[in-house]
């Protein structure tokens, strides 16, 4: 947990952003920027589904769709530890003591996750490439798209390092120009852009980013320009914080496990085709609300830390309820419009790729507002070092979706049967979440802890 330090304020707010509530708690530049980055990643996702759907055919749809979303679910090997380097490089910083030990190790922990993602794509490609009737550039597609969607992994890292050092509106100028650059080469595909030349781009794209926020982040003393020692580094970082990778390791796997349940069931009980693509995006939808509630409570991450390293209660209180207000508005304005008019759009998704039950709007708006309420109590204790708590949180979570999801195999319900029941098991993860948050670092901030 975070130690006592200086607290770091918020520049002042000018003009009519005087006037808004959480106008002492966050950097308007920054709330601005956060809102982009996450409003993209919603907008990319729905993009992907629009052009892919135009672009692929419907089986070969389908297959890039689980291959997104296992080289996102390498976030499995995640374990936490951005979030142990995040706690230790921000404490030294508002302390003002030397940062160089934790650079050193978040430099190979960075390395590290590149190198099992590079892995992975490999591994991709190779189990591809045995599939019949599919070529040999086909499979490096594939191979090119995982690589694609794993790099976040490695790329979370420096997000984390950003923030502890205060360098979040650099690194979000740059996820913003990421997400530009995405989505434009999507868009280039229905002009005519090979599909190849847009798997190849977006990985360029991620070698340039990697490159300039590295060298950034090394002038900050966030991380160290040698690459030598690598696995010397990342064993003193186990045998440092060995407990606490348990534990953040627990968490992440559970954070997996939920995002990627149904996109391991629902294949394997309905088939490829229209039934993986309308889980695939009812999900894109509520991943995507996500991280816009993600996205605000990020904005609110510098305020809670120094806020509890201070012992300030009250703040920590105002703060977090900012976040959860926030979080709202993208997830309530989401909701507004699949109520006034889902089937139009997902009709312009889909196109004819397939339908979308009307029954998946009530679900999705339920998950929109359980998201809202898990969102902010999860960030706060990722932050602030209660990864015992977010442990516990996630084998009682991953024990109530299995059985969740488990019953309704079992009982033979369809693809919205199983939505139903996921959103169930995340409405009750939610309320958890609160409890544990008021009872861990809310209740600390007042008792000194």
């Amino acid at each position: 947990m975070l130690a006592p330090g200086k607290p770091i304020t918020p520049k002042p707010l000018t003009g009519w952003t005087q006037r808004l509530p959480f106008a002492n708690m966050l950097s308007f530049h920054y709330l601005l920027l956060r809102a982009w980055t996450a409003g993209s990643a919603l907008l990319a996702g729905l993009i992907q589904t629009f052009v892919f759907a135009r672009v692929l055919d419907p089986e070969r749809f389908s297959v890039f769709i689980l291959v997104g979303a296992t080289g996102v679910s390498m976030w499995l090997f995640d374990l936490g530890l951005p979030k142990i380097l995040f706690v230790r490089l921000r404490e030294r910083f508002l302390a003002g003591t030397d940062t160089q030990p934790v650079a050193a190790e978040a430099n190979a922990i960075a390395i590290f996750y590149a190198a099992l993602v590079a892995l992975g794509a490999l591994v991709c490609f190779a189990v591809m490439a045995m599939r019949p009737a599919v070529t040999t550039w086909q499979a490096a597609e594939f191979g090119l798209f995982f690589l694609f969607s794993a790099l976040n992994l490695a790329w979370f890292v420096l997000r984390n390092v950003s923030v502890a050092v205060d360098e979040y509106i650099f690194f979000e100028s740059l996820e913003a120009l990421r997400r530009v650059a995405y989505i434009a080469l999507m868009l280039a595909m229905l002009a005519g852009l090979p599909f190849s030349v847009f798997v190849i781009a977006i990985n360029v794209v991620w070698a340039v980013l990697f490159g300039y926020a590295g060298s950034r982040l090394v002038r900050r003393g966030a991380l160290t320009p040698q690459f030598r020692g690598v696995f010397w580094r990342l064993r003193g970082f186990f045998r440092e914080n060995g407990r606490a990778s348990l534990r953040t390791g627990t968490h992440a796997a559970g954070e997996v496990y939920f995002h990627s349940l149904l996109y391991l069931v629902v294949p394997v009980v309905f088939g490829l085709g229209a039934p993986t693509i309308v889980v695939d995006t009812a999900l894109k939808i509520f991943f995507g609300s996500l991280n816009l509630c993600a996205a605000a409570c990020d904005l609110l991450v510098p305020r809670q830390t120094a806020a509890l390293a201070a012992r300030d209660q009250r703040t920590l209180i105002r703060a977090t309820l900012t976040a959860i207000g926030l979080g709202a508005i993208p997830a309530l304005a989401l909701a507004l419009i699949l109520l006034v008019d889902a089937n139009r759009l997902f009709s312009l998704l889909l196109g004819p790729a397939a339908t979308m039950p009307p029954a998946v709007t009530p679900i999705l708006i339920v998950l929109l507002a359980a998201g809202v309420a898990k969102s902010a109590p999860n960030i706060l204790m990722q932050h602030t070092g209660y990864f015992r708590e977010i442990a516990r949180l996630s084998m009682i979570n991953a024990t109530v979706m299995t059985l969740a999801v488990g019953i309704g195999v079992l009982v033979h319900l369809d693809v919205i049967g199983l939505l139903a029941l996921y959103a169930c098991a995340f409405v009750v993860s939610a309320l958890l979440y609160l409890g544990f948050a008021w009872r861990g670092p809310i209740r600390d901030a007042r008792l000194g802890r």
